[in-house]
């Protein structure tokens, strides 16, 4: 598997509304695009921070894992995606290889015209790891 780069950092929050101001009016980041994710039970907005993206994941509905990671005490660093160059299928072959525990078996479309994968954290040192191709 080739890595090029940190794709984008998935920050979960309660709310966009109340969190992007943050973003924007005390960091000076670039806000560009907000989508809802149906499949995913998620409202997305992206910022830029040079190369790298920041995806605040917002839930938009109660059994969204993004509102389980929050009603469990999580805030803040949901996720960590990185840009895989020889494709998500392919990355996905090599880490199974290794014994790595796949959430997803194969690519999916996400956020931002991505093709993305997940990798369990059981697995990966206690950090949900997202895989992503354009």
């Amino acid at each position: 598997m080739k890595i090029s780069r940190i794709e984008h950092l998935g920050i979960a929050v309660q709310s966009i509304a109340d969190a992007l101001p943050y973003y924007t009016d005390v960091l000076g980041l670039e806000f560009y695009k907000e989508e809802v994710v149906e499949d995913q039970k998620v409202k997305t907005a992206f910022l830029k921070v040079g190369e790298v993206k920041i995806e605040l994941l917002e839930p938009t509905s109660p059994d969204s894992t993004i509102q389980k990671f929050l009603d469990n005490g999580g805030r803040g660093i949901h996720h960590v995606a990185f840009k895989v160059e020889d494709g998500v299928a392919n990355a996905l072959a090599q880490c199974e290889e290794h014994g790595i525990r796949l959430i997803d078996k194969a690519p999916r479309c996400g956020a931002d015209n991505l093709k993305i994968a997940f990798l369990h954290p059981k697995s990966t040192c206690g950090i949900l790891t997202e895989l992503c191709e354009e």
